[in-house]
């Protein structure tokens, strides 16, 4: 009996993850699409629809996949069926209709992720921030926002913050001016460096400070979210942009930023410093 799969009407970052994955392995190989249904026993609008992740894919089939791909990487396989076969419906989708697809792609991702590595350089990271703080902030950007709207974002920004409850390593890293700017007013700054210090004390969780005088450090719009998959191939990386938020997940993409990540973090005080920088910021305040 054939296999039926109902197409989506809008996938998922991670969805999509996973064809754009499929694609790769098939283009490895040296087989096109429709040599690839061909060898499935479908057609080749089927293997666009799965390579674009508006169409699912069972286990048996993806395994399928991979032996005709010749691909012999056991742990990137069994990653790719985890999440093919993954049925979460998490916290997130309470808010599907009411939000847009990137906040809930970035909720999904962060909930997936085997560690979190965070360069900050214009504002405290989401999963840092506190609700005066993060209201301030939505305002800003979108100062015509409704009350009832940026109450929503502020809402769904804290219910984020959850996964810095799991054991999931969290490495942050700030640049000097992201504890200095007063996106608010002096209560709340000195509301979220006591917040920040809070968080720190978590065992998964590291923070740590690149001071104005640090000497080597030339990354000030080097902003990302670095986020580790089950196997390193299915790492992925957000960085914001002027149109909106973008997930990179190519290898070269992945080398890039990991080595940014290193350089970065080289020019950074270490937790103790980090820490002693904070209070003496609050000291001032």
């Amino acid at each position: 009996m054939a296999e039926v799969q109902v197409p989506r009407k809008q996938p998922t970052a991670r969805q999509q993850r996973l064809g754009r994955e499929l694609r790769r392995l098939r283009e490895a190989s040296g087989m096109t699409a429709r040599q690839a249904a061909d060898a499935l026993g479908t057609v080749a609008v089927t293997m666009s629809q799965i390579e674009s992740g508006v169409t699912g894919v069972s286990e048996a089939r993806l395994r399928r996949m991979a032996t005709q791909y010749a691909c012999t990487d056991t742990a990137l396989i069994d990653a790719l069926v985890e999440i093919a076969t993954d049925r979460t419906r998490g916290w997130w989708e309470e808010y599907r209709e009411a939000l847009g697809p990137t906040f809930l792609d970035l909720a999904e991702l962060e909930h997936h992720a085997r560690c979190l590595q965070v360069i900050a350089t214009a504002h405290v990271p989401g999963l840092l921030q506190t609700e005066d703080y993060a209201r301030a902030v939505f305002g800003y950007w979108v100062p015509e926002l409704p009350a009832s709207e940026q109450k929503l974002r502020v809402t769904y920004r804290m219910r984020r913050q959850q996964v810095l409850s799991r054991a999931v390593p969290y490495e942050a890293i700030l640049h000097e001016p992201v504890l200095r700017t007063r996106v608010a007013d002096r209560r709340v700054a000195r509301a979220q460096l006591e917040h920040l210090l809070r968080e720190s004390e978590r065992p998964n969780v590291a923070l740590r400070v690149i001071p104005f005088d640090v000497d080597g450090f030339g990354g000030a719009s080097s902003s990302l979210v670095y986020a580790g998959g089950r196997v390193p191939a299915l790492d992925t990386v957000q960085r914001d942009t002027p149109y909106g938020s973008a997930f990179l997940d190519a290898a070269a993409q992945l080398h890039s930023m990991r080595t940014l990540f290193r350089k970065v973090e080289s020019a950074s005080l270490d937790i103790p410093q980090s820490r002693d920088f904070i209070h003496r910021m609050m000291k001032e305040l």
